[in-house]
């Protein structure tokens, strides 16, 4: 007799394994469980065979079961670098990537205006909405939560048979380390993106990548990126105050961090109804054409913003490989040819030349160093320009979906007279609708704010120590070049 099991959560396959998706509640017979490794081998109720996690079900005959999550906790329980699922290669430069484009998901017009006027008021902490003298602004801590991502650590599972990378991360806030791989990073992006995207533009995690993935370079590139992402969520005061996010950066041991998983899974307030928490604390309703106004003065911008950062991006590359190909190349032909100089001086057999060949040869030497020096240069000061830009192409293109969703919700709100009129809603559901919009209105501006006070203080940032690195730069170039100019005899 086939022995059933029911499952417990939905689990959906990967592209390219030979995995089963299934959907909690459905009743699967199990063809093979001596498959090892956390998987047993079942039929759905589609007839398909293939692999499920083990922990995902719960055996109908006997008293077996497995506890466990949904895909993504199986990911962190599987190999990070998993090739099947892991193939999309970065390229790991900055004008050609075009991960960050736009969001993952599409937060469309119609998923607001089904919405719009059944909210459910969902219990849990708010975020509020102050009047600043910008204009509305996020309730921001008196602390500023941060964290640091370091110590990455190769590790396998399967008995060997998969590698991951590890990386330990330790929040401000209790100075405790957590480790986490990437798909675990790549989980907290996904409910970042679910909970939050309708009203806060959640950039795209860094590339994956297939080959290289244990390289040294490689590893310390995906940190650093990692570091740049974890450190902007953690600059958003709505974001970082949140469960999930806490989950991530402090949970317990492997059970807390488990069943914190499994809860955030299980999260209705999702989409627009995210919007539910927020409360504009002692604000009158926003006059919604007033709003729509800044709102398109704002999308003007960011499209704007995203077409210099992407220019600057292509220049920036185009001159990091000038810096690291030919002008290096450049500088060295020009030392050579000094250096060839001085030796044909040499020969001459004339005495009293030694002075000049010795500091023709030490030019030409000169002239070397400085190659080196500029092709080592776009490390110290382009790196951290590029990075920045990078990290604002990402966010830039998070934009559009999340300004649609209040375009849409404005729409909807135009609408309402004509839907009171056909009976399609009543009198104090439109009013309920408008006092929606504006709160949907206040959270939009005070996000646009937060991203105006973070793109000042990055930029002027990231400008100071480019430029500061740059005439570090060039000092050195000057001094090497008065010593080459001292060793020239005044005739």
């Amino acid at each position: 007799v086939s022995t059933q099991a029911q499952v417990l959560y939905d689990f959906t396959a990967e592209p390219g394994n030979n995995e089963l998706s299934v959907r909690e509640g459905e009743t699967i017979t199990l063809t093979n469980q001596n498959v090892g490794g956390g998987w047993i081998e079942a039929k759905n109720s589609r007839g398909e065979v293939g692999l499920v996690p083990e922990d995902y079900i719960e055996v109908c005959s006997g008293f077996q079961k497995w506890l466990l999550q949904r895909r993504h906790a199986v990911c962190a329980e599987d190999d990070e670098w998993d090739e099947e699922w892991d193939d999309v290669k970065s390229s790991g430069g900055y004008a050609e990537s075009e991960a960050g484009e736009g969001g993952a998901i599409n937060r469309g017009g119609a998923h607001v205006r089904s919405h719009l006027t059944d909210w459910t008021h969902i219990q849990e902490s708010s975020n509020l909405v102050h009047g600043g003298e910008v204009g509305p602004v996020w309730a921001y801590p008196d602390y500023q939560l941060d964290c640091v991502v370091a110590d990455p650590k190769k590790g396998s599972k399967m008995y060997g048979l998969k590698s991951y990378i590890e990386y330990q991360v330790t929040p401000t806030t209790t100075n405790k380390p957590v480790n986490h791989r990437y798909k675990h990073f790549d989980w907290l992006y996904e409910r970042l993106l679910d909970k939050f995207g309708s009203a806060i533009p959640i950039p795209c995690l860094p590339d994956k990548q297939v080959t290289g993935r244990f390289e040294e370079e490689f590893i310390k590139m995906r940190m650093e990126r990692l570091q740049g992402w974890m450190s902007r969520m953690c600059r958003h005061p709505v974001i970082s105050s949140s469960e999930v996010f806490q989950l991530f950066l402090s949970y317990k041991d492997e059970k807390d961090w488990k069943t914190g998983k499994r809860k955030a899974e299980k999260d209705e307030t999702v989409g627009v109804m995210i919007f539910s928490t927020i409360e504009p604390e002692g604000l009158p309703d926003l006059d919604l054409t007033e709003v729509e106004q800044k709102c398109e003065q704002f999308n003007r911008f960011t499209r704007a913003m995203d077409d210099g950062v992407k220019d600057l991006l292509t220049v920036g590359n185009e001159h990091w490989k000038r810096c690291t190909g030919p002008l290096p190349k450049e500088y060295q032909r020009i030392g050579k040819a000094f250096q060839n100089l001085s030796s044909v001086f040499t020969s001459s057999g004339y005495e009293g030349e030694a002075a000049l060949t010795d500091a023709l040869t030490a030019a030409g030497k000169t002239y070397e160093d400085i190659a080196q020096m500029v092709a080592e240069q776009p490390k110290k000061d382009l790196h951290f320009l590029m990075e920045t830009n990078n990290e604002y192409k990402g966010l830039l293109g998070c934009f559009p979906d999340t300004i649609g969703v209040h375009k849409a919700a404005i729409e909807k709100v135009k609408e309402g007279d004509k839907l009171v009129a056909t009976g399609k809603i009543t009198t104090s559901e439109k009013t309920a609708m408008s006092k929606r919009a504006s709160t949907m209105s206040y959270a939009l501006q005070a996000e646009m704010n937060h991203f105006h006070s973070n793109r000042i203080y990055d930029y002027n940032r990231v400008m100071q120590q480019y430029l500061e690195q740059q005439v570090k730069f060039y000092e050195m170039i000057a001094e090497k070049l008065r010593n080459a100019h001292s060793q020239f005899t005044t005739m």
